[in-house]
């Protein structure tokens, strides 16, 4: 078991009384929500930036810096680009630092679930987000110490997109050793619009210093991340046990069940303390054995897709296509996650209420395949068409990404074929999360390979992005079919497949 926190004595005496496991579970709600919220707030720099390392040089990014002259006379359009982003292959490049970044994202976020079920949770996190602002912040550098070796930002994208792979998989594994089991989709739903309010952060704290100084664009997420690592390491508490508040009621259950027996060298003595910090970590083979898992985690693949294609193009896309500069092109994408936000609740709340995770995401997916297509056609138009579209896009498109990454893989990883194992949660939360960010760094990279330096290049990118969108809903085909024979046969639903009384006969399918 981890030591406590060192402030965990002061929270403890503040919140003593009758209910001081809701307290406890209040605060652990709001920490995990503010830590995973920079993690977002950190990786938004890059899609920032782009439009300054390579831009149209006709417009000067200000009056200071540049001075205002027809490019063209100069003899060079790419005058006023960051090397070694001012050349013709400028947008490739810059997909492949997306790409670099996320690839490195998926293969910690495999690594990182296991490692998480063997150290604290604590421990992991601070050292995750101090690691992740410092190489968030190296980019920003390059801009002081005058570097624009190719080599250098793609390096620092892969080291730093590989540390940002510590946080999914232990805010989850915390989240659900205070909450447990249950039908949470609203809770996470809400809960989960961290995501987003990251992104919305990033992009406006991004926004304010790339016209003038981009390298604070980078540098002071990089430092907001670092400083929540130590606020984390100060007070986090990974189990309810640790501070005798009680567990959640399936864990408590299944605790005094491995106590009773445990070999005889423990036996009743173990304390429901000790197994709940010290199950043994679960293996890759067994979690994904869990049924339901492949299922989301290859429809997780195209929502990634999707959302991180919008996540690292959206400001770039904007800012080529309307007459908005970068910071205010930065400013408009934050109304995409504002969309986003909405959908992630609505979706959580439909799916506690009809039981339904995999229909319900199902229908949000086949909705948002046309949408994003239509978004592309009709919402460079005027304002109005661009916002209304792009939020009810971003509503539909983030919906199922915000269900299956929350709602869904707490509730897998505490799967009744585990037996109250909460230590599964992480490595779960691992395969499906890394899963999707493989798809995630697939979508920037294509869409650096499109290049859509106009109209009809970004039309390509779109009908990508509708596949995929199609492509994932049929991934959860089998789910949505076990779903309607349920709703016939007239059982009672439940939140996934397989989690009812005869769960294990579904396991090994």
């Amino acid at each position: 078991m981890a030591r406590l926190p060192v402030m965990a004595p002061v929270l403890h005496a503040c919140f003593r009384g009758r209910h001081q496991t809701l307290y406890h579970k209040i605060a652990v709600l709001v920490l995990t929500f503010f830590t995973y919220m920079t993690y977002h707030l950190s990786r938004r720099p890059i899609s920032i930036a782009k439009g300054v390392w390579h831009r149209n040089c006709s417009i000067p990014i200000n009056n200071l810096e540049y001075p205002i002259f027809n490019a063209s006379e100069a003899g060079n359009p790419n005058w006023c680009d960051w090397k070694p982003f001012d050349t013709e292959d400028a947008e490739t490049l810059l997909g492949w630092l997306d790409t670099g970044y996320l690839f490195a994202y998926a293969v910690g976020m495999f690594f990182s679930g296991h490692i998480a079920e063997r150290m604290s949770l604590r421990y992991f996190l601070f050292g995750g987000m101090f690691l992740s602002g410092l190489f968030t912040a190296a980019v920003g550098l390059a801009q002081f110490f005058d570097i624009h070796n190719y080599a250098y930002f793609i390096t620092m994208m892969i080291v730093g997109g590989f540390f940002q792979a510590t946080g999914w998989p232990a805010v989850i594994a915390v989240v659900a050793n205070w909450y447990g089991k249950g039908r949470r989709g609203f809770i996470m739903g809400v809960w989960n619009t961290h995501t987003s309010l990251g992104n919305i952060l990033g992009a406006v704290i991004a926004g304010l210093f790339v016209d003038y100084n981009w390298a604070w664009s980078f540098i002071v997420p990089g430092a907001i991340i670092a400083l929540m690592g130590f606020v984390v390491f100060l007070f986090l508490i990974e189990y309810p046990t640790d501070i005798g508040c009680d567990p959640p009621e399936e864990q408590k259950t299944d605790s005094k069940s491995m106590a009773v027996n445990s070999s005889d060298d423990e036996g009743e003595d173990l304390s429901e303390r000790k197994v709940l910090s010290e199950q043994p970590p679960v293996s890759l083979g067994r979690a994904l054995m869990i049924p339901g898992v492949i299922e989301f985690s290859l429809s997780l693949f195209f929502c990634k897709l999707v959302s991180y294609t919008f996540l690292f193009w959206l400001p770039y896309y904007i800012q080529g296509t309307t007459n908005l500069s970068d910071e205010q092109s930065a400013d408009f994408s934050t109304l995409f996650d504002v969309g986003g936000v909405l959908g992630g609740i609505v979706i959580g709340l439909l799916s506690d209420l009809s039981g339904a995770s995999a229909t319900v995401s199902f229908l949000a997916l086949v909705i948002s395949a046309p949408l994003v297509y239509i978004y592309n056609a009709f919402g460079y138009l005027s304002l109005a068409k661009g916002v209304g579209l792009m939020m009810l896009t971003a509503f539909f498109t983030n919906a199922p990404y915000a269900l299956i990454t929350t709602a869904v893989s707490a509730d897998l990883g505490t799967h009744p074929t585990l037996h109250g194992n909460a230590k599964a949660l992480a490595t779960v939360a691992a395969i499906i999360d890394g899963t999707g960010t493989v798809g995630a760094a697939l979508g920037p990279l294509l869409t650096g390979i499109i290049n859509p330096t106009g109209k009809t290049g970004w039309n390509y990118v779109f009908i990508m992005l509708a596949a995929a969108e199609v492509t994932s809903a049929l991934c959860l085909l089998r789910l949505v079919y076990k779903d309607f024979k349920r709703a016939c046969s007239g059982n009672e639903y439940q939140l996934l497949p397989g989690t009812g009384a005869n769960a294990d006969d579904n396991v090994g399918r």
